[in-house]
């Protein structure tokens, strides 16, 4: 399905039937990332996939799509499927944008699952990275690309799912330049939002894999000290949805079903 917003064309897919359930993907990917997630997920509940803008089949707006920026673009086509009130999983930058959305709407919020994801803003290390991130980018497209889905996954998994590598990097470099340097320039600019992991009145669930090597352990651990956030630990990296997902649908049919119960 599409949607025109701010004269852009934006993709979107909405299955079963049930409590709306959003599964927004992280950089350099797309909605089709959930195909198996929401094949299962569908059965009981209403699964939205959204293309984030500079992703999969939707456009760009402009040189930085912030984590607020998608957050409004996700909220007009929720609005437009009639939607008032959701349960985000998030993966990694979507997980980024799942909090900016919780943000702006918070009423419209029933649980947010943060899948290898992280409320804290980059650090400034982490800022230069991305800046190295975009130069390396403009030089040659598709070696950052090559280069950047295999290091999602834990070490000993990236000769094991090769095949799933090699799929994720082929969509990877359809995507353009220009939108993939817009969601580096907006993750670099993100918010601060551990204050939601304390105030926030719906479950907030994160996901962390022991070896992600793109997101530190213990920094993640650190953030839901004193919170009531449930934390769910599987032994692989950034890429659940692939490394480990079996135990990720189980993990998200039962967050699901828990947010439910509290409505």
């Amino acid at each position: 399905m599409n949607l025109l917003y701010k004269n852009t064309n934006v993709n979107f897919t909405s299955t079963g039937k049930g409590s709306a359930v959003v599964l927004i993907h992280g950089f350099l990917e797309n909605g089709s990332m959930w195909k198996e997630v929401s094949q299962e997920l569908s059965k009981r509940n209403r699964v939205i996939c959204i293309d984030l803008l500079g992703h999969g089949k939707t456009g760009n707006l402009g040189y930085i799509h912030s984590m607020e920026d998608q957050a409004q673009m996700m909220k007009a086509v929720l609005n437009h499927l009639k939607l008032r009130k959701y349960i985000f999983v998030g993966h990694s930058m979507g997980g980024y944008v799942a909090l900016a959305f919780a943000k702006l709407f918070p009423s419209t919020i029933k649980g947010i699952s943060l899948m290898n994801s992280s409320a804290l803003p980059d650090s400034e290390e982490k800022k230069l990275s991305r800046g190295r991130a975009i130069k390396a980018l403009k030089k040659n497209h598709k070696t950052f690309v090559s280069t950047a889905i295999p290091m999602l996954f834990s070490e000993k998994n990236r000769e094991i799912y090769l095949k799933e590598i090699e799929q994720i990097t082929q969509e990877a470099l359809q995507l353009s330049p220009q939108g993939i340097i817009a969601a580096l320039e907006g993750m670099k600019i993100r918010k601060n939002q551990t204050s939601i992991y304390k105030t926030a009145n719906f479950p907030i669930q994160m996901i962390i894999g022991k070896q992600d090597p793109a997101l530190d352990y213990e920094s993640l651990l650190s953030q839901t000290k004193n919170t009531k956030v449930k934390v769910i630990e599987f032994p692989d990296g950034h890429m659940s949805h692939i490394e480990n997902k079996n135990e990720l649908i189980v993990a998200l049919t039962s967050f699901i079903k828990r947010c439910n119960q509290i409505e």
